[in-house]
This record gives C-alpha cells, structure tokens and sequence, in this order.
C-alpha cells in the first residue's frame, strides 16, 4: 500500500489455488494453452463486485495527438535532420509519462504522402521540407514505433484518409496538381483528384472517394505501414468528404454519374462510399493483425435531434450530412474498436453542450465492443474568442470527472500535443494532479478473447541506490504470438504479505507502472518503508493475468 491508503478490508476472492504452482522449481505438465477445454489453471480474480477508488480507475485510455501536418507538433518544422527530430520526438514522449498517458495517436500520412518509405506514395514534404519525393534517409516510423515501445506506450498511426494537399497560404500545393511531388499518385492519376472548395484560399485537393480504384489506393497505401509496422491502432481524423464550403458542391458529378447507379441521391451514395472505406478498411486490418485496433476521430455531432429521432440534443453541423460520414452506423456495425468524437464544446454551450453530448455517445455504444474515448480541445484553453468556460482552468477536469460518471466512456484523447505541453492557465496541471495521478492500463480489446497467462514469478528483488529493482520470470503461451505476454504491470502495498486480496488490484491505487521486458526499478520507493510487489502479465491487448506470489523487501 503507498502511505496514503490504508489496507483495504473488503470482502475478496481467495487467489485460486494452482497459482503456488508458479512458484521456482515447480514444473508444469502442460502449457495451460495445450489442455482443450480445461479449465484456465490460473484464473483471475473476478473483481467485478469490488469497491474501487474513482480517482484511480485500474483501465483508461490517456493519450494526445502529435499533429505532424503544417508541422503543428512534430516536426516542429520541416526539413530538420535526424538528430533534432528524435530529440523532439522523445520530448513528447517524456510528457506523455509525465502524465500517465498510455498511449500517442500519430500522424504519419497527414496529405496523402507518408513518413516511412511508402510502396505508394510520396515522402511527407511536411518531414523533408520539400516536394519532391525524396527521403530522409532513414525511417521514421520504424524508430518511432520502437521508442515508443520502449517506454510501453501505445502507437496509433493517424492516417487521413483523403486530404491530398493543403492550402498554398499554409505552405502546401493548394489546388495545383503540379506542384504535387513528381512521384505522387496523382501525377499519374490527375481524375482522381478533387480542387475544394474552388477560386479561394483554402483550396485543397482531395482524393474522391467516390471512385472505387481511389478507395482501394487509400486502403493499400494504410496498409502498406499497418503491415511493414508493430502498430497498435490505425486512427482516422474526421475528414471523409470535406466540410461544405458555402455555396459550393464537392465537384463529383460525373463520377455519381458514372458509379452512382441505383443511389436515389447524392447524399446517401457518397454516404455509402465512406461506408465501404471504413468497412473495408476494418475488415483488411483484422485480417491481417487481429491485434491492431481500427478507430476513427469524428466531428463531434452525428446528426441534431431536430434533423433525426436518433441524434442528439444539439444544432450544430452534423458529420451525417457535412462529411458523409454515418458514424453511429460504423459502431453499432461493429466495424470500429473504439471511437474518439471530437466533443470540442464546453460543459453548457448551448448549441453543443460537453455534458449532454457525451451521455448521447456514451448511448451509442453501449451494448457493443466498440470502446468510446472522447476528443479534448485542449487547444480551447484561453483562447481568445472562446466562451467563458474556457477560461476556467478547471473546465477540462469537468469533462474528464463527468466520463468517470458514465461507464462506457473509456478515456480522452487530447488535442494537440503543443497545448497540452502549453499549459495555459496551469490546466494541464490541474487536471493530471486531479485524475492522472496514478498510472492506467488501456482498457482490454473485447473482440480478442483473453487466453489463459502463467503468472510472473518474481526472482529478484533488490534495494539500490536508485530505487527497488525488481526481476522476474515469464512463460509464453502456445498458439497466437500475441497472447504471449507483451509487457507486465507492477503493484506495490505497504507491509509483508505474498497474497494480495483481488480487491486490492481492483483499481489502479497500488499500480507503480507498467513496463515491457522483466525488469523494473522502482525509483518512488521510500527508503527504510517494507513493501511487497506483485507483478501481472499482459498480452499485446492489455487482458491481465492473475497476480503472481508477491515477494517483499527486506530492509
């Protein structure tokens, strides 16, 4: 137990009694994975019933987003050597710890180009500072994802979908497929591309999604690093079909024409386009890598109660209708593994109010295995123009204390990386002290079964000068490489006792942290304190082994 928390004396499960045969020198007769509708010899405890703390939920998803195109976060300008942007890169990371995030969704295809050498399309001019398809020399991704891993964070790669440029005044090719690299697709395939919206400075190209070849591209181009990377979810933004600009249409009339037979309207055959990209999209990743999650970020509102029985209680633009983007379809589909709306409205605002909206999800998904986060504006805080709420520096711990209050909601992912780091009015502060105190798991992938783990037994356990070092041993399974166990959790209570009560593992008061590979070193035990450790496994999709015999320190 940490000093501040008494020993709790809640009525618990006794540890199932096989778990003494993972103590050293006994030996299995078989992998528990071997014996066929057997018993799990090493259940775990069921903690359903326990009384948790909720300031420290065991499972929540914390993460942000590192934008990378206009280079927003990372890179912090194009063009920088490699040096610089592993040092950057690892700087994000170091805050991600300090928060007790566990998890980074990074954007690694912002404008149809990509930061790993793609079979399909260009190097990001955003990476490289130019245009002309060349790359750096060595692979980002690669690197990202390992160092990403080494601290045991989740890597999502953000992928958007269909944006091929951006405007000329923010620096990208604007409208002019010219001045796209001289290798990118649509310099081969200029019908495949969309100027929108048309004669102003925010034009942009876009891939159409309403050709058939275009959505296979995409989908070959995403998983081309989904298959070539250790990722752990693939992410899409909220852009699909672009955001209406006023008086003007998506230029795809000839291609309704040409693929829109037996579509009554427009509208319900572009939504469908955008259907086939994320059902399509979800079933290729599965397919391939059971373990990767698919999600998607959209614009927070599906459709306005006014407009639908079904949306929810506000009157502002609605994905359904704007982007084409039926969302609430792709969850009760069961095509997504979570969902990230991006609820960027304060608690109270009248045409999309935080605390109504989040409840109207919550709804959604309630009921399926698709696992709700919801999308912070962090980016709001102070800033000018923003309704009052947003100069409270306690607003963004309102939103995440009223997720806690609804179950389904599984965590928050925080935009961008560079206002969480600002800090602006000391809100990241407040809100991590407040509800990022204690580290968190992700919450577990419902839609991969958990399969039987031998719990760690630790081996070594040892005071130095930097803290309590820990080591232990772990079996792997047979069958699937990912129900071996991929990275492990660490517990530590006051006192001498080998047998934690499952209640006491309920919550996440007594997680130190988690980490991949067997060792660990404790650097926030006190000294001359008697503690005991006790150390879980976890497979590639966060389902917990039952704990293995805790062992203490010897002062």
């Amino acid at each position: 137990m940490s000093p501040s928390l008494p020993r709790r004396t809640f009525t618990a499960l006794a540890l199932a009694a096989p778990l003494t045969a993972a103590l050293p020198g006994v030996a299995f007769a078989e992998e528990p994975s071997t014996l066929a509708g057997a018993p799990d010899p090493f259940p775990v405890p069921d903690t359903s019933s326990c009384e948790v703390d909720p300031a420290t939920p065991k499972r929540e998803f914390r993460a942000m987003w590192i934008a990378s195109v206009v280079n927003i976060d990372w890179p912090r300008a194009a063009g920088l050597d490699e040096q610089s942007l592993k040092a950057d890169y690892r700087a994000w990371l170091d805050l991600a710890e300090k928060l007790n995030h566990n998890a980074v969704v990074v954007q690694i295809r912002p404008t149809a180009d990509a930061f790993w050498p793609s079979a399909y399309e260009p190097w990001s001019e955003w990476l490289t500072g130019k245009r002309d398809g060349v790359g750096p020399g060595w692979d980002p991704v690669a690197w990202m994802v390992a160092e990403t891993h080494a601290r045991n964070l989740e890597f999502h790669a953000w992928f958007n979908p269909y944006r091929v440029s951006m405007p000329a005044v923010s620096g990208g090719a604007g409208g002019d497929v010219t001045k796209l690299a001289p290798n990118h697709p649509v310099q081969q395939h200029p019908d495949w591309a969309v100027a929108y919206p048309v004669g102003n400075a925010s034009t942009r190209l876009y891939y159409n999604p309403g050709i058939p070849e275009v959505r296979a591209f995409v989908q070959d181009a995403i998983m081309d690093a989904v298959t070539k990377y250790d990722l752990d979810g693939v992410h899409f933004d909220d852009y699909f079909y672009p955001y209406p600009a006023s008086g003007q249409d998506f230029g795809d009339e000839a291609t309704f024409a040409a693929h829109g037979a037996g579509w009554a309207t427009k509208a319900d055959w572009r939504r469908n386009n955008i259907d086939l990209l994320i059902q399509e999209m979800s079933q290729k990743v599965r397919e391939a890598k059971p373990w990767v999650k698919f999600g998607v970020s959209p614009f927070g509102i599906w459709r306005n109660k006014a407009a639908d029985p079904l949306g929810s209680e506000t009157n502002g633009t609605q994905s359904y209708d704007a982007n084409f983007a039926d969302t609430r379809k792709w969850v009760k589909e069961g095509w997504l593994d979570y969902i990230v709306p991006q609820v960027y409205w304060n608690i109270g605002f009248a045409v999309a109010d935080y605390g109504k909206l989040v409840p109207w999800w919550a709804d959604v998904v309630a009921g399926t295995q698709c696992q709700l986060y919801i999308g912070q504006a962090d980016y709001k805080i102070s800033a000018a123009g923003q309704p009052a709420a947003w100069f409270d520096p306690a607003e963004m711990g309102k939103h995440i204390a009223l997720n806690r209050s609804l179950p389904e909601v599984d965590g928050s992912i925080h935009f961008s990386a560079k206002d969480v780091k600002a800090n602006r009015l000391g809100a990241t502060d407040l809100y991590a002290a407040a509800y990022y105190s204690r580290p968190s798991l992700p919450p577990a992938l419902e839609r991969v079964a958990a399969k039987p783990m031998i719990p760690p037994v630790i081996t070594h356990l040892r005071r130095e000068a930097g803290g309590v070092r820990l080591q232990w041993l772990a079996p792997g399974n047979e069958g699937r490489p990912f129900d071996d166990p991929t990275s492990f959790a660490i517990y530590r209570y006051e006192g001498r006792d080998p047998l934690p009560e499952p209640c006491d593992l309920a919550d996440a008061a007594l997680l130190v942290g988690t980490v991949r590979g067997t060792s660990y070193l404790d650097t926030t035990a006190v000294a001359g304190t008697a503690y005991t450790y006790v150390v879980t496994a976890l497979d590639r999709v966060w389902h917990e082994s039952a704990p293995g015999i805790g062992r203490f320190t010897i002062n």
